[in-house]
């Protein structure tokens, strides 16, 4: 059986979607996202035949580095961090057409030598080519970048034509409001917004992509996503892991800046959005942009607010201990960062009017794992009523987006015998099982993505706004409360009890996935 016909990624792409002859330019090229995504990602491209036969890729940061290293590099970023073993035919095939080039981020003249080095390629190719800008940078030198692309003329290259080059900038997209609506004039004034791709990986990953096909393509859920049957939603993304050695990064972040602004409420976007008028990108991305604007003001302070904040402090993670945030390396011992953050969110639309949106994110929890979980209204009927032999459950739909992609219904049911009892029962989707463990990854369908034009699953500028104008407040609240409202929790928990007790005050509990 051929990778196309055992692949549903497959044959929606390769049959159907072809790539032009492209130059993938990839900037912070020694960076820790390059060898372990991005390389990678462009290999496995190139196993399953989804590059053009016409492609190069350039590696460009201040560090000089001769072409034959940087191949090097790139060869065992592949061994290390590929999902498939490295084929020496298929990696010559890209190594041939692997560069480097080295300068600084805010400094005209390496953009110009990678202008130049464009330029040649062309050339000696005898056609001309899209250019794909990939920014895997700190944020720091986004701005640089993208005006120094302006100044040598690669980014209004072929502006009117299907060759028109194109941008993708990793998050984070600013650090508040007024610092997101500064990079996106920094990038409009360079870039038309057709060309830019923020990319937000999580929106790369099969189960965040099949949300729309379950809402839309099934009439047993369809007529159900709403507040007549939607109790609660919940929106979990927690990881295992604490800071380790980039507590100096994380405190001017926090969890909420790391995880909530961008991924977590890219997912709520997608659960809550009304139905697009059709699957293009713009139509997409206005119901998400419109979802975000309905969101009511977080309600902050200390009688019943819809915000709770917390640090993990020492406790088991695997069977072993594990040291508190703030004695962690590069952690202020007065550190007023969060570790945890739990929202409760209200949405202002005839859809959801009434019903709660909680979403929780944090470290040294007791495991990884992101889902979706829309749980459901109990029927209005005491025909099983409650007692020793009854244990109904409220029905819920849960897609588990990571460790193991898949979906999940929970059903009530009866346990066989003579007497009428019952339980909740479960029934499962894996992805590994039903279609192979061998999966894409989300940075695979993301730069193919890019490399194609269509920008669905990336996020547009003003969706970034949105977001950072219900998140902005929050974070100038904390700021000038300090410590004050810092609740804590123990490493290989669930977070605090404050944030149980903001789900109780709905009459509501958290999951337990």
């Amino acid at each position: 059986m051929s990778q196309e016909t055992r692949h549903p990624f497959l044959q929606g792409l390769s049959k159907h979607r072809g790539v032009q002859p492209t130059i993938i330019t990839i900037f912070g090229a020694s960076g820790d996202l390059c060898a372990r995504k991005l390389v990678p990602a462009i290999y496995n491209l190139a196993v399953d035949n989804l590059l053009p036969a016409d492609f190069y890729l350039i590696g460009f940061g201040r560090k000089p580095i001769p072409d034959e290293e940087f191949r090097s590099m790139a060869s065992e970023a592949i061994s290390s961090f590929s999902r498939r073993p490295l084929n020496k035919e298929i990696w010559d095939r890209i190594e041939k057409n692997t560069f480097y080039c080295s300068g600084g981020y805010d400094e005209e003249e390496g953009f110009q030598k990678l202008s130049d080095k464009i330029d040649s390629i062309e050339k000696e190719s005898g056609r001309e080519m899209q250019s794909v800008f990939y920014v895997s940078t700190p944020p720091s030198v986004f701005d640089p970048i993208v005006k120094n692309l302006g100044k040598v003329g690669l980014a209004t290259k072929y502006q009117d034509s299907s060759k028109h080059t194109k941008v993708v900038i990793e998050k984070p997209f600013g650090k508040d409001l007024e610092s997101a609506q500064n990079l996106n004039r920094a990038i409009q004034g360079v870039f038309q917004e057709r060309q830019v791709y923020r990319i937000d990986h999580y929106l790369g990953k099969e189960t965040v992509q099949d949300l729309l096909v379950q809402r839309f393509a099934n009439s047993i859920f369809e007529p159900l996503w709403n507040r007549n049957y939607v109790d609660n939603v919940q929106i979990t993304v927690a990881e295992s892991l604490g800071v380790g050695t980039r507590g100096g990064y994380y405190e001017q972040s926090g969890a909420t800046r790391d995880m909530i602004q961008n991924h977590t409420m890219q997912l709520l976007a997608l659960t809550a959005m009304e139905a697009p008028a059709s699957l293009d990108a713009e139509s997409i991305r206005d119901e998400k942009v419109k979802l975000l604007k309905a969101i009511k003001p977080l309600k902050l302070g200390y009688d019943n607010p819809d915000v709770v904040r917390a640090q993990y402090h020492e406790g088991l993670i695997g069977g072993k201990k594990v040291t508190g945030y703030r004695d962690e390396e590069g952690v202020s011992p007065q550190s007023e960062t969060e570790t945890y953050a739990a929202l409760r969110l209200s949405i202002n639309n005839w859809r959801w009017q009434g019903v709660p949106f909680y979403l929780r994110s944090g470290k040294r929890m007791a495991r990884r794992v992101t889902e979706i979980a829309i749980q459901f209204k109990r029927p209005p009927s005491s025909l099983f009523s409650e007692n020793e032999m009854i244990n109904l459950a409220n029905n819920s739909l849960v897609f588990q987006i990571q460790p193991d992609e898949g979906s999940t219904i929970l059903l009530n049911g009866k346990i066989p015998g003579l007497q009428t009892r019952t339980q909740p029962v479960k029934m499962h989707f894996r992805y590994s099982t039903t279609f192979g463990s061998n999966t894409p990854e989300a940075y695979e369908r993301l730069v193919l993505d890019a490399m194609i034009g269509d920008g669905t699953l990336f996020i547009r500028g003003d969706e970034t706004e949105a977001s950072w104008n219900l998140i902005t407040p929050l974070h100038e609240f904390w700021k000038s409360e300090g410590q004050r409202g810092i609740e804590t929790y123990a490493s290989g928990s669930w977070g605090p009890s404050a944030s149980d007790r903001m789900l109780w005050q709905n009459s509501h509990e958290w999951r337990r996935p």
